[in-house]
Parts: structure tokens; C-alpha cells; sequence
């Protein structure tokens, strides 16, 4: 069962930019509907016809979403069979991802952690390799930080287009596409994270700190310093999270100290 975030809220990227389309409508409904266990993973979705007019959009349309969702790994399409309502989380791909940041309220519970996880494990290993590859150009876009203003807003641009840029030039497509499969929700989250001063003050250091290593080409200091500021951001997010969770049972008077 997914359960809301509810210690810090984080809107799914790009949500209210513009009237949904009745595709994408329906993909949105469906999806949020798996997280939120109304359609419950291993039973079935209800027949075509009832679907299509419980989401209020024609059966090519529907036959076009599940289609799709099929391929991503939401749901098995079963000719003459009832739809099956997967696990996507285990038996999805990247499009799973990318699904979650788009429609992502609710999220699962821990998600951004464990987003904050995987970015431990990969960013030490993508900057090493720019750095190795071109540690002067890395230097030079690290020395535009010096400039940020002390807004969250901005911090949160500049860190997702550095975590692009050392993808990118790691040589490696892979980490980009991973990168890329929650691009609207990084900043978002980022956002929330820049917010802290002691987040802003860390990222300034390591933007330093790296800028340094990368002019002295140095890729195994490079991976060092990006392994230590990773651990750090997530320690962060992890006492924010505690306290947004502590903050809230506070206000709902479910923290144990209502009788």
C-alpha cells in the first residue's frame, strides 16, 4: 500500500501548467489510482467498456494508456483476460520513475530518500569520470556558483544542471537518462532541501571543493569529496523529513502525547 508524504509535501512536477490532454488525463488517474490502492496491485482493473467510462474517455483512448502502461510495467494486458494490476515498483523500469514524478502524489513512503540513496551511488561515480574526461570544463561551470544568490530557488537550478552537466560529460548516456527520469521533481525537492541555510552553506563548500580537484584533474579526489557531500545531503533530508513527520503528528495530535 503507497501512503502519502505527508512530512514534506513535494507537488508532482508540472502539475497545473497547462489542460491535460484526455491520454494523459487518463494515464494520471490510473496511475494515481495504483498508488492509492484503488486498484489494487495483483487484482484486475474493471472491463474496458467500465473504465473507459469511469474515467470519462473513449475506448481507443483507454486502448492507447493501457498500451502504454503495459509497456511500462504498471499493469499486464491480457487478451480476453482481465487487466492485471502490477507491482510497478518492482517489475517496472525507468518509466516507472519518471510516471512517479509526473503524477507523484502520492508518493511511496521514503521515496525521496531513497531517490537521495541512488544519487550516493551514482554521482561519486559520474563526476570522477568528468572530472577524468574534462576537468576543465567542470571547474568552469563550478565557478558560476560563486555567483549564486542566496535564494533556494536558484541553488536548486544550479545543482540540478551540475548533476546534468557531470552526467553528460562522464561519457556515460545512462546516468543522464536515469538523471533525466526525474528532472521537474529534483528541483522541486531541492527547492524544500535549499530552503536550510546549513544545506546552501554545504553545497557552496563542495562546489569549491570540487571546482579545486577538477583544475588539478584530480578524478580520484573528485569522487571523494562528491561520496562525502552525497552522505551529508541525505543525513540532512533525513532529519528534515523526521522533523517535518514529528511536526505533523504535532498538529494532528497522532505523536502519542493526545489522549
Amino acid at each position: 500500500m503507497v501512503r502519502r508524504l505527508t512530512s514534506i509535501r513535494i507537488p508532482a512536477a508540472g502539475r497545473g501548467r497547462s489542460p491535460e490532454r484526455p491520454a494523459a488525463y487518463a494515464e494520471r488517474r490510473l496511475v494515481t489510482g495504483i498508488l492509492g490502492g484503488r486498484y489494487r496491485v495483483g487484482g484486475n482493473l474493471p472491463a474496458e467498456r467500465e473504465l473507459a467510462e469511469e474515467l470519462g474517455v473513449t475506448r481507443p483512448t483507454l486502448r492507447e494508456v493501457l498500451k502504454r502502461l503495459d509497456r511500462d510495467g504498471w499493469i499486464t494486458v491480457r487478451h480476453g483476460r482481465p487487466t492485471r494490476v502490477n507491482d510497478a515498483l518492482r517489475e517496472g523500469g525507468l518509466n516507472v520513475l519518471s510516471a512517479l514524478v509526473r503524477h507523484g502524489d502520492p508518493l511511496p513512503d521514503g521515496f525521496v530518500a531513497q531517490l537521495l540513496e541512488v544519487r550516493c551511488a551514482l554521482a561519486p561515480a559520474y563526476t570522477r569520470a568528468a572530472v577524468a574526461r574534462n576537468g576543465a570544463a567542470v571547474a568552469r561551470l563550478l565557478a558560476a556558483g560563486e555567483g549564486l544568490p542566496g535564494d533556494a530557488g536558484a541553488f536548486a537550478r544550479f545543482d540540478w544542471e551540475m548533476h546534468r552537466f557531470l552526467a553528460a560529460t562522464s561519457g556515460n548516456p545512462v546516468y543522464t537518462l536515469i538523471l533525466n527520469g526525474f528532472a521537474g521533481f529534483y528541483e522541486e525537492m531541492a527547492a524544500h532541501y535549499f530552503a536550510r541555510e546549513e544545506a546552501r552553506a554545504s553545497s557552496l563548500a563542495f562546489y569549491r571543493a570540487l571546482a579545486r580537484a577538477a583544475r588539478d584533474g584530480d578524478q580520484e579526489r573528485a569522487f571523494a569529496i562528491a561520496a562525502d557531500v552525497m552522505g551529508k545531503s541525505l543525513s540532512l533530508w533525513s532529519r528534515l523529513e523526521s522533523r517535518g513527520k514529528r511536526r505533523s503528528a504535532k498538529a494532528t495530535g497522532t505523536d502519542g502525547g493526545a489522549s
